[in-house]
């Protein structure tokens, strides 16, 4: 066990007039398994690179620790499994290799197949038990769970739990939950440390937020009538003064003695009055700093004169000759959430692609709704490119409404003028749901929609789904999601 400090933390990228971060300071122990949380862009990714030492930055960072980073370049994907295991840990035992694959639930026979031909949960697996082979290593988990079905995150959150000594970025709740005792929170203002799971952390932070909107709202009114009272006593201390060479209304010369006094009496208490007004306003500036605004998304979805928009029976499809998806049947109706779920390879993307209309080869019946408008948000964002006004001129979106939802996304407006290429994955996803959301559909076709999103903008797409109810087709791993919104479920099974 030791300490991690960092202390007086700045840095920026450069071109940026905006720090990342600023005389951030914190401190951790190398034994906690933290869970790194904050909005996309925030700098999570940029910390944990400043952590490696990857960029230049000031201020410290003390650590006896050595830092290792997942994911992690791994060379030739075509070379057999445990070769990519022996470049990675060099002086590894075989024995606690097979412990730590057998904990994660991968059969030995990986080892010796090609890197290439492991599914992307496969791969996630295998580079996480070598990286805990290594001795005296912190490790820097970035997002492992963006390729993992929900059964392989429940097996890799196990797995984390019985490790120490890592800090891990996840936007999943129901992940952290399972396997943080720590939350380090990158919020507007600062970086907080807090002892727990993600949610007693959210909780926390809403009690904290509430007290704050209603200290706020305190000194507010605090600080009005304060400045009330302080013109009123000025007003009477001038009014006082100003008799002190004059008559009184009876006509009797006022007593210089008493009349000044009484006005040295009134702007001392002005003073007081303005002191208190000032150390109002200096507490009210404390807070709400790192209030964290989340403002309502909408959505108009189009109402479709058909009872049922698609309807699937005995629906196999086929890749290369062998079925992907054998013998499904669903159906998908007006206001309907219908969740695809199923392991890695069981076909749910195959399914959508069919739905989408791409040449694929199937048996059985699809039957759709006609002139039914879809709108579709890919897994991929690697197409992204140029700046959000031709991006929306492309998608034939309103580019007002369109950045208006990115704004309620927790976009800057700096974040307008740059190319989308260098957004964060998160941000790219943002783009892809704001833009599908200014889209006018019958059909919302979201496949893994909240890969790299932050947990405040999935709560915010959550709400938005339950209050203006579109028909959905989607597929999600986040568990909580899942639960919150699907109203049917069609599984499939494992290939």
């Amino acid at each position: 066990m030791s300490l991690i400090n960092i202390k007086n933390l700045t840095f920026s990228y450069d071109g940026s007039h905006d720090p990342v971060f600023e005389n951030v300071s914190f401190q951790i122990d190398s034994d906690w398994k933290l869970g790194l949380t904050g909005r996309n862009g925030r700098g999570k990714t940029t910390l944990l690179n400043l952590l490696m030492g990857r960029y230049e930055y000031s201020g410290t960072i003390q650590s006896a620790e050595t830092f290792e980073y997942f994911p992690y370049e791994t060379g030739d994907h075509s070379d057999d499994t445990l070769t990519i295991v022996e470049r990675t840990v060099p002086d590894y035992e075989y024995w606690r290799l097979q412990k730590e694959l057998s904990l994660l639930d991968v059969p030995e026979e990986v080892l010796y197949r090609p890197f290439s031909t492991l599914s992307n949960g496969e791969r996630t697996k295998v580079l996480l038990a070598a990286l805990f082979l290594k001795e005296s290593r912190f490790l820097l988990i970035d997002e492992p769970t963006n390729h993992l079905d929900m059964e392989a995150r429940e097996l890799v959150g196990r797995y984390l739990r019985s490790k120490k000594g890592f800090i891990l970025v996840s936007h999943d709740r129901t992940f952290l939950d399972q396997c943080v005792d720590h939350i380090l929170s990158i919020n507007r203002s600062n970086i907080e440390v807090q002892k727990g799971n993600f949610t007693s952390w959210q909780n926390n932070k809403e009690i904290q937020d509430q007290f704050e909107l209603a200290e706020n709202e305190k000194l507010k009114r605090e600080i009005k009538g304060l400045t009330e009272a302080a013109r009123r006593t000025a007003a009477w201390s001038d009014k006082v003064e100003s008799t002190k060479n004059g008559l009184l209304l009876s006509g009797i010369k006022a007593d210089k003695g008493y009349t000044g006094h009484k006005a040295a009496k009134m702007m001392k208490r002005s003073k007081n009055l303005e002191h208190r007004q000032e150390n109002a306003i200096e507490e009210k500036s404390k807070l709400l700093k790192n209030l964290e605004t989340a403002d309502n998304l909408s959505i108009k979805p189009l109402n479709h004169h058909s009872s049922r928009l698609i309807e699937a029976e005995d629906l196999t499809i086929y890749y290369d000759g062998r079925p992907a998806v054998e013998k499904v049947s669903f159906s998908v109706e007006p206001g309907d959430r219908v969740a695809i779920t199923g392991k890695n390879g069981s076909g749910k993307s195959s399914i959508i692609k069919l739905i989408l209309g791409e040449n694929i080869t199937f048996t059985g019946n699809l039957r759709m709704g006609s002139r039914m408008v879809i709108s579709y948000v890919s897994q991929d964002t690697s197409h992204l490119g140029g700046n959000l006004k031709d991006y929306a001129a492309l998608e034939g979106i309103d580019e007002s409404l369109f950045k208006a939802i990115l704004r309620k996304l927790d976009f800057s407006r700096v974040q307008f003028e740059k190319d989308i290429r260098d957004y964060s994955e998160g941000q790219k996803k943002k783009v892809l749901i704001a833009a599908s959301l200014c889209t006018q559909a019958h059909l919302y076709i979201w496949d893994e929609p909240l890969n790299f999103i932050d947990v405040i903008s999935r709560m915010q797409i959550e709400e938005m789904l339950l209050k203006y109810k579109p028909t959905l087709l989607f597929v999600e791993h986040d568990a909580a999601f899942y639960e919150n919104i699907a109203t049917k479920r069609v599984t499939l099974g494992g290939a």
